[in-house]
């Protein structure tokens, strides 16, 4: 393999390697990838001392940084006994979902006797860029594995030796399986210019799936001319509807927003209907919240009800704040809450608390996000909740893939038609 040195050179090894295991990876049973990923939960139970070994030495340089949300980078870095368990458990869970490859969509037999069917097929090679998070290496491998991809990992250079100990596993339990062990690449340089010439691969490199931070999935798709699967912030709503339970608005404000503030799915705007408003429940929620350290930035009629919470500046309808911090509104109607979430909402999630079967179905139709929810917490927008086992990413594009992205969605399709000597005249 070339020099890491020579950027250029070192990404284009690396995309010959992947094209070259995608295609021997097309006609693997999938019962063979299966056995690969079992073999890899096995690699991860039995390699604990040197993931946490490796894990060590990453934690202990991103101490000596003391970046900013220090605190939060490090939570998500640090490799327990338990989160390794946790990966492994992912991993034989993908293992044992149903096969995507070869998933016949739609088939019908035409009047000229064709029979044509739509089948689910592997995109090809896929490129992943992710921060911190080293469990990203084995739920991004599995993932791709599972739906018959070769797949490039670039993680943070903070978790650069967690990763590399991660995909080491991965690479010996393919070796095991009798696969390519090339169908897991992992860049093991922080130079961000390998990069930028991986995100040039066109024909070569089929998408490319950034996760992190917003700041990073900007740079990707101003320098990528490769597909890319993304989503930006996560701004996500829950409206309180006039006709809602009150008891059951508390609870779900209080998980959405404080049960862990620092992740995508977590509400970040507030907005309540003027009659639920007026009988007490904002009050209610606003003093619940405060139990739990929450920040209000509120309206006008927010802080008239609330004295204590902080004026809304425009910005905050628009603010990610992946904090113990919340934007709240009052409405006059569910058209007008629809609204506010489609001008100021980041299509990531949004939630309705309503006994109104009516404005619970007008809500689901009306707003333009990934997911829309009734009656529970934006928290459950994720891939293991949804029964997928892990997701590699939560795309809030409207092409190809929207929500919570599991190995189905590393799919796309092909059209086969079986004749008998057809012609077309």
């Amino acid at each position: 393999m070339p020099s890491m040195t020579d950027s250029a050179a070192y990404s284009r090894s690396l995309t010959d390697a992947a094209v070259a295991a995608s295609r021997s990876l097309a006609s693997v049973p999938g019962k063979l990838r299966d056995d690969a990923l079992h073999r890899i939960a096995d690699e991860l139970t039995g390699s604990i001392k040197k993931l946490q070994d490796a894990n060590a030495i990453d934690l202990e340089e991103a101490k000596k940084e003391a970046l900013p949300g220090a605190g939060a980078m490090l939570d998500r870095l640090t490799l327990t006994d338990k989160r390794i368990a946790d990966m492994a458990a992912g991993v034989r869970q993908i293992a044992d979902q149903p096969d995507p490859v070869g998933k016949v969509i739609e088939g019908r037999v035409l009047a000229n006797g064709l029979k044509l069917q739509k089948l689910r097929v592997p995109i090809g090679v896929i490129l992943i860029i992710f921060e911190s998070r080293p469990n990203v290496t084995s739920d991004a491998a599995a993932l791709c594995i599972k739906s018959g991809n070769a797949v490039i990992l670039r993680g943070g250079k903070e978790a650069m030796r967690s990763n590399a100990a991660v995909a080491t596993c991965v690479q010996r339990g393919l070796n095991k399986a009798g696969l390519d062990p090339r169908i897991v690449q992992l860049v093991e340089s922080p130079d961000r210019t390998i990069v930028g010439e991986l995100l040039k691969q066109t024909g070569r490199i089929d998408l490319c799936i950034p996760r992190g931070g917003e700041s990073l999935i900007r740079a990707v798709v101003e320098q990528a001319r490769i597909p890319v699967i993304k989503h930006y912030t996560g701004n996500c709503h829950t409206y309180r509807d006039a006709d809602c339970d009150d008891e059951m608005a508390l609870n779900i404000a209080v998980n959405a927003k404080a049960q862990r503030p620092g992740v995508c799915n977590a509400t970040e705007t507030f907005l309540i209907h003027k009659d639920a408003a007026g009988r007490g429940l904002l009050l209610r929620l606003c003093k619940k919240l405060a139990e739990h350290k929450v920040e209000i930035r509120g309206d006008e009629i927010t802080c008239k009800l609330y004295p204590q919470a902080k004026p809304a500046v425009d910005a905050d309808w628009d603010t990610e704040y992946l904090d113990l911090i919340v934007a709240m509104r009052v409405v006059d109607s569910l058209k007008q809450a629809i609204d506010h979430i489609n001008v100021h909402g980041s299509k990531h999630t949004d939630a309705i608390v309503t006994r109104n079967l009516a404005a619970a179905e007008a809500f689901v139709q009306q707003v333009d996000t990934a997911c829309a929810f009734v009656n529970c917490s934006t928290r459950f927008s994720d891939g293991g909740q949804f029964g997928l086992g892990a997701e590699i990413g939560i795309s809030t594009d409207k092409l190809h893939a929207r929500g919570p992205m599991g190995a189905e969605d590393l799919t796309t399709y092909k059209w086969v038609a079986y004749g008998d000597g057809q012609i077309r005249g």
